[in-house]
């Protein structure tokens, strides 16, 4: 069996199960932040940082910024091996793949890094 070291998981049919549940865990999330502005009487910066300071906020806030690098890494991988191939680029498509999934896992690392920064105050 060839695997793709580059891939997220073994098999599309894994990939495609992550980024769906991904995908609903972002907008369970999106849903629950817009649900706290409606049943706010008041937003004020001491609201929102008592609201985005508890705990079961930090733990739901990391849970739902590990799904979106899970659905970004799965969608730019996707994109780069369908759309970077030798027959758009010649002989350095590997190279250019390559070079474009190192930049999307770097980037990826670093909001990474820094949404756990904002979310823990490390």
């Amino acid at each position: 069996m060839v695997t793709n070291a580059t891939s997220f998981s073994r098999s599309g049919l894994s990939d495609f199960i992550i980024q769906r549940a991904s995908a609903v865990i972002m907008a369970l999330y999106t849903a629950c932040i817009i649900g706290h502005f409606i049943v706010s009487p008041t937003i004020s910066h001491e609201s929102l940082v008592d609201f985005f300071g508890s705990t079961a906020m930090q733990l739901w806030s990391t849970m739902a910024l590990l799904a979106t690098a899970a659905h970004a890494w799965i969608g730019m991988w996707t994109v780069g091996t369908d759309y970077i191939r030798p027959h758009y680029f010649g002989t350095h498509a590997t190279a250019f793949r390559l070079t474009y999934q190192a930049g999307c896992a770097l980037l990826i690392f670093v909001y990474l890094g820094w949404g756990l920064k904002l979310f823990w105050s490390i």
